[in-house]
């Protein structure tokens, strides 16, 4: 320290002078202050004392990193309201108790609650739930009332005659032009249609003979005898097939596919989901949208109700009977046809009121059923040269 000269007022002026070492310790409570002043700015503290010792709530935790900057505080050094809301924070032993009875007498709404796994409520969505639960009965029922149908002709057929029946559709995308139509009401009827590969139409439509275009759809509801004869009761003249045991899809499709052509609009049949196999209905093309199944749990039941009803009963066999181009057939008749290979029972044949065969060289045993039958039906078309209105 120097005391300086007095000036003329008398006044003395006095000037320290600080050697190195207090110039040292003042830059370094400076540089301290600085540092103290910037922490608090940004919520960092030195959590080391002047002897560089740990200090405060966590004085056993070094407060730097290994680059020597600052860690950040714990929240409970920078807000007392977290250290009085959060007491577990300052005991870890009983964190997880802490944590579990924090809030179940308070009014927060975030509170936690636990229940036993015995003691879970089913909760209450007022009937809206994100994920329903499917009933297998149902989807039985379901599976049990649709079928896949494939075939361009046969698929634009259902299309024309009952597009309300189409579920689901699937398309290659060279048969989409082709059935613009049918694309532009299913977009605007919602109906679920996809423009797949090769591959993903095969899965889909269960068989590679899809044609390039398959439909889900319901099945139609098939009609009991009686229904039936009301319906047929003012026609003059009808023609219905009867199938006895007849199973092949590609057989019976070839069969539909005559019916519709002669004009033959009942089929009698035990089963009448057959008719509408997905085989059955593509070799139809088109035919299956023109002929109703008529259901029978009994064959000789059924013809004696037709016989009643004032049609004339015919059974069909290979070898016998009288020669088809020698008979006159009547106006309404029902023309019975057995099996591919076995024919006709014993007890259905006995309900016949006359039997009818088919001439021929004899080289073969007989004709395939399909073929079969469109020779029957064209010569009853012949003979009553029926005509469409």
């Amino acid at each position: 320290m120097i005391d300086s000269a007095g000036s003329k007022s008398g006044k003395v002026r006095v000037m320290y002078v600080r050697n190195e070492d207090e110039k040292k310790n003042s830059r370094t409570r400076d540089g301290a202050r600085d540092r103290r002043n910037d922490n608090e700015k940004t919520g960092w503290r030195d959590n080391r004392d002047k002897e560089g010792r740990g200090k405060g709530p966590y004085a056993s935790h070094d407060n730097r990193d290994k680059d020597g900057r600052i860690k950040p505080l714990d929240p409970s050094d920078m807000n007392p309201r977290y250290v009085r809301e959060n007491p577990h924070r300052n005991n870890d032993n009983a964190g997880r108790d802490d944590r579990a009875d924090y809030g179940r007498g308070s009014d927060s709404p975030w509170k936690t609650v636990s229940l036993a796994p015995d003691a879970a409520e089913t909760p209450n969505h007022g009937g809206i739930v994100g994920k329903s639960r499917l009933d297998p009965e149902q989807i039985r029922r379901q599976r049990q009332e649709e079928t896949r149908v494939y075939g361009e002709n046969s698929c634009q057929a259902l299309f024309t005659n009952r597009p309300d029946a189409i579920v689901r559709a699937w398309f290659l995308q060279e048969v989409t032009p082709r059935f613009r139509e049918a694309l532009r009401w299913m977009a605007a009827n919602r109906k679920a249609y996809h423009v797949v590969d090769y591959e993903e139409l095969t899965k889909a439509s269960g068989t590679d003979h899809h044609g390039g275009v398959c439909f889900l759809i319901k099945k139609r509801q098939s009609s009991d005898v009686n229904d039936y004869l009301a319906q047929a009761q003012k026609k003059e003249t009808d023609c219905v097939l009867a199938l006895e045991d007849v199973g092949n899809p590609h057989n019976l499709g070839g069969i539909v596919r005559s019916c519709a052509h002669f004009g033959v609009e009942g089929v009698l049949i035990h089963d009448p989901s057959l008719l509408e196999s997905g085989a059955a209905v593509r070799t139809a093309e088109g035919g299956a949208e023109h002929v109703n199944a008529i259901q029978t749990d009994s064959f000789p039941s059924a013809l004696d109700a037709f016989r009643a009803a004032g049609y004339t009963i015919a059974t069909t066999s290979s070898h016998k009977g009288q020669p088809l181009a020698q008979t006159a057939l009547p106006e309404k008749v029902v023309l019975v046809v057995g099996h591919e290979g076995d024919g006709l029972t014993d007890s259905t044949w006995q309900q016949g009121d006359f039997p009818l065969s088919i001439s021929g060289t004899g080289k073969v045993e007989s004709l395939n059923i399909s073929v079969a039958t469109g020779i029957l039906l064209s010569e009853w078309w012949r003979q009553h040269s029926i005509t469409e209105e």
